[in-house]
């Protein structure tokens, strides 16, 4: 038992004190935000981007232009100029996995032939293995707690043992790049075997990948060993690496990245960089919160099909009465889109036949509940300036919950899939490289003189 030291306690003090200060003086006046017209989070009061780049990499498409007015519409997500559905319908009408082939599109431009797709995933899977000793001397040794903290420490760490770490040629960037597409499902899975070893007691068994097999399945491999998943769990899991591959250059990671490599750093710190921004709870934090707020709706709703008690939970979460208390209903809106998220109705597709595997088909039918009342109750509680729909999120908590992945892995499997999305746009910023990203920020504290300090 750790026994609190009374010097550790006096200063925890004397911080709460002084963080006092920090928020009595650090508040800013919402109404200058409109007086200057500063876009907050990047955004117009419409909910529209500021536009601050350019890219060919994916779109999300939400609204049409008519009379020049925003139009919401079904979203759309294109990668390199194809819809993410049609390329979805494309692998899974060949009974194959898409991720492979999702990383090659997303790097090179174009869909890759059978035998591109061949070599290239060859090509990943001579880079699937971890530096001599790296597993020991680093993912086993000061184990994190939280497990994007540990895939960080391995990314970070990953540059001391590369010898042309900083060079930014593309020729270097893309190896750079197609070694940690390769090793993120062992950085993520090793990193949670350590910590649930090291702080669970659980047994530390390590597994090897297999060089034939795909993301998806040697994801599995890594968790659970040889046999011990079915092919429609590998599929499921495939999908939600396709899904989550990238989603344009403006979401938080995918900028986060861009901004880092307009300084002209290493790749190391710039993916270090997108994971930290991934890491946070409006992020890709998100699909967990989904999860545990469904878990105080099944322990407060007595009757699962009784869409006028789930109405009175849904209530409660928009007056913060209950769950967490924030007002949220978790897995609902987008920042973007409106009418609906591509990648949820993707998924949804799918689900039900995950759930029938499961026998877990009383838990889909009360999210399919949640998503039907959801909107209508949003609507009617806030007024909001776009129609509210599905996220991926939504969905996404409830198929690695079926699963059976561990909830600290939800947000590093989602790293496991946009390292793809990350790179590319990396790449991207790198050909086009030409000013540090540097927006402008105005300071409306008011000038004041110096006071000597024995006049304060």
């Amino acid at each position: 038992m750790h026994r609190i030291d009374p010097q550790f306690s006096e200063v925890n003090a004397e911080i709460e004190e002084l963080s006092k200060l920090c928020v009595e003086n650090g508040q800013i006046n919402p109404e200058l935000y409109s007086k200057y017209n500063v876009k907050r989070g990047l955004r117009d009061t419409s909910g529209k981007g500021v536009l601050t780049g350019l890219t060919e990499i994916a779109e999300v498409h939400s609204y049409s232009v008519v009379d020049e007015e925003l139009v919401p519409c079904e979203g759309k997500l294109y990668y390199r100029g194809i819809n993410i559905e049609e390329l979805v319908d494309g692998f899974l009408k060949d009974g194959r996995t898409g991720y492979e082939e999702t990383v090659y599109l997303l790097l090179f431009g174009n869909l890759p032939t059978e035998e591109q797709l061949k070599s290239f995933s060859e090509l990943l899977t001579n880079y699937r293995s971890l530096p001599k000793h790296f597993l020991r001397d680093v993912i086993m040794k000061a184990s994190s707690r939280d497990m994007m903290n540990s895939l960080a420490k391995s990314i970070l760490s990953l540059y001391s043992y590369d010898a042309n770490a900083d060079d930014t040629s593309i020729p270097n960037v893309l190896r750079q790049s197609l070694e940690l597409i390769s090793i993120f499902p062992m950085l993520a899975v090793y990193g949670y075997q350590a910590y649930s070893y090291y702080h669970d007691g659980k047994s530390l068994i390590i597994h090897a990948p297999k060089k034939e097999m795909s993301t998806a399945e040697n994801l599995l491999l890594l968790l659970r060993g040889e046999n011990n998943y079915t092919e429609l769990e590998v599929k499921l899991l495939d999908l939600a690496l396709v899904l989550h591959a990238d989603h344009g250059g403006g979401n938080n990671s995918t900028f986060t990245t861009r901004v880092v490599t307009s300084t002209g750093t290493d790749t190391y710190s710039a993916i270090t960089a997108a994971v930290g921004s991934l890491k946070g709870p409006r992020h890709g934090g998100a699909n967990i919160k989904v999860v545990e707020m469904f878990d105080d709706m099944k322990k407060n709703v007595a009757d699962w099909t009784d869409d006028e008690q789930i109405t009175e939970y849904l209530k409660k979460l928009l007056h913060k009465e209950a769950f967490d208390k924030k007002g949220l209903i978790y897995g609902m809106g987008h920042a973007v889109y409106s009418l609906s998220d591509p990648r949820s109705e993707v998924f949804k597709r799918f689900v039900k036949d995950l759930a029938i595997e499961k026998d877990r088909l009383d838990e889909l039918d009360l999210y399919m509940r949640v998503e039907r009342l959801a909107p209508k109750i949003i609507a009617g509680e806030r007024h909001m300036y776009k129609g509210i729909s599905a996220n991926i999120d939504f969905y996404s908590g409830f198929v690695y919950s079926m699963l059976d992945l561990p909830r600290e892995l939800f947000t590093p499997i989602f790293a496991v899939s946009r390292i793809a999305g990350w790179c590319a746009h990396r790449i991207e910023e790198l050909v086009n490289t030409g000013k540090i990203i540097r927006p402008a920020f105005k300071n409306v504290c008011k000038h004041k003189a110096y006071t000597p300090i024995d006049e304060r």
